[in-house]
């Protein structure tokens, strides 16, 4: 069994197990033809089911003939074009190269002696991101496991700073907009906030957080004896893409004292946008930011941070060991990345974007994330014109809401099930991939637009298919009435 360990004798076996996983993959790839084999759960799980664990098959071939069958098969494939479903991304080979690297080598970022180089890549990287979004000399971060978790520990310094003893937790209040991500209201329920701790700002009709209604949430708090914790300001809502007044907001918090967290985990790719980084106009007032490398970076999963102005508010997020980080490491100025993070064994997932970075750079990413925006806004215009569809709102970056409404009679019932009957049956047929949500009570459908190799002739086809299938079911639904 020690052969497949992997270290200086093994070298060759590795190098020979990988390429032929690589050329299994990659050949997977070239014959996709399809976001989604169009397969089932109640015909996939007893393929999967039926695979004794204890029972290994020797080898690496006989393994990946096996993995084809249970899961490249009937994988979802975000590479392709008409996977227009949620914020996942295709991503850049660069990329993929950092992960091969990162997990044969299998650093852990939690301290120095587990990691030296590793570390310093890791800070640079949160270094160039505080730069780009303008947070001063002083900002510094972490890489996290993704967007809910850099909001986690965002509001966790936020109550931290609020300085109000645990026994007055239920006085604390976090303001977000109504289309802010959930994950929000997670993290207080996991900080020990009571059930109102997170007021909900209503949106204006670009679905971005109304700067009046915010301001007399913030005087009501105020005026109720209560604590106006922290604001959650959205830069690219899960649904809209729409971004939060930020230079507004900005000013509001300032004048009420209160921790102002931007969530950019998906429009953080206009950090690198030549063409749209004034969207971000403000972000760099923010006392903390998410991003998701991962969403418009087109990094492999997982790669994010959270990035705070005051790099000494992470010393909420510390706890010294004797065996790992003793206090006097700090001491020491011995760089233990654990001592900022919520995690102890952490991957070196910093080097995917490293890498990227030094192949592609910077603009090689703003570009390719412009393309999108670029789609969405003739997505936008295709919709808008077509009397089969209400679209919602006129896309900022790259998300499409909209539903199908027939021509003829229809309940607004029968359109919902109209529409999420439409997203059921393209999804069984694998032809394509979209999202579905609700606009108020009602159902709609999400293209979420982040691959590049998308075109408007994607979209329309995309459309048309979902036209047949809404008009089949409501054929249907007519035959079975009468």
């Amino acid at each position: 069994m020690r052969s497949h360990l992997l270290n200086n004798t093994t070298a060759e076996h590795y190098r020979n197990t990988v390429s032929a996983g690589v050329e299994r993959v990659a050949a997977t790839l070239a014959a996709t033809e399809r976001p989604f084999s169009g397969i089932d759960v109640d015909e996939l799980s007893p393929l999967v089911d039926a695979i004794d664990l204890d029972r290994p098959l020797g080898d690496a071939a006989a393994a990946l003939d096996e993995l084809g069958e249970v899961y490249l098969r009937d994988a979802v494939y975000f590479h392709h074009p008409r996977y227009l479903g949620h914020l996942n991304c295709p991503v850049v080979i660069p990329a993929v190269l950092g992960e091969a690297v990162l997990s044969a080598i299998n650093s852990s970022l939690d301290t120095w002696d587990q990691s030296a180089g590793a570390t310093l890549i890791e800070r640079r990287l949160i270094d160039w991101t505080a730069e780009r979004i303008g947070l001063g000399p002083a900002a510094d971060g972490i890489f996290t496991s993704g967007g809910t978790q850099s909001n986690f520990q965002a509001l966790l310094l936020a109550r931290e700073e609020a300085k109000v003893r645990p026994e007055d937790f239920t006085r604390l209040r976090i303001f977000t907009s109504e289309c802010s991500h959930f994950s929000v209201q997670k993290s207080a329920k996991l900080l020990g906030l009571g059930p109102d701790a997170v007021v909900s700002v209503p949106v204006d009709r670009d679905k971005r957080m109304r700067t009046v209604a915010l301001a007399h949430a913030l005087e009501s708090c105020v005026a109720e004896g209560a604590v106006p914790m922290a604001v959650v300001v959205t830069a690219g809502t899960t649904d809209f893409g729409s971004i939060d007044p930020l230079p507004e907001i900005a000013a509001l918090c300032e004048q009420f004292a209160t921790w102002m967290h931007v969530d950019a985990a998906y429009g953080c790719g206009l950090l690198a946008s030549r063409e749209r980084r004034g969207l971000l106009e403000g972000i760099e007032n923010a006392d903390s930011v998410t991003v998701d490398y991962h969403k418009s970076f087109f990094q492999p999963v997982s790669s994010s941070a959270v990035l705070v102005r005051d790099r000494a508010t992470l010393r909420h997020a510390t706890y010294h060991a004797e065996y790992l980080n003793p206090r006097r490491m700090a001491e020491e100025r011995i760089p233990n990345q654990v001592d900022k993070s919520l995690q102890t064994t952490r991957r070196f997932d910093a080097l995917k974007l490293w890498m990227t970075l030094r192949v592609m750079g910077a603009d090689g990413i703003g570009e390719l994330f412009d393309e999108v925006c670029d789609l969405a806004a003739e997505g936008w215009q295709l919709l808008a014109a077509d009397p089969r569809f209400d679209v919602v709102v006129e896309p900022r970056i790259s998300t499409l809401v909209f539903r199908y409404i027939p021509a003829g009679a229809a309940s607004p019932d029968e359109i919902d099930r109209a529409n999420l009957h439409a997203r059921k049956a393209l999804f069984a047929s694998g032809e394509a991939i979209v999202a579905g949500t609700k606009v108020g009570d009602r159902q709609y459908l999400k293209l979420t637009l982040l691959n590049p190799e998308t075109t408007v002739h994607d979209i329309a086809a995309v459309l048309d298919l979902i036209s047949g299938h809404a008009e089949s079911y409501l054929g249907d639904s007519l035959d079975r009435a009468s």
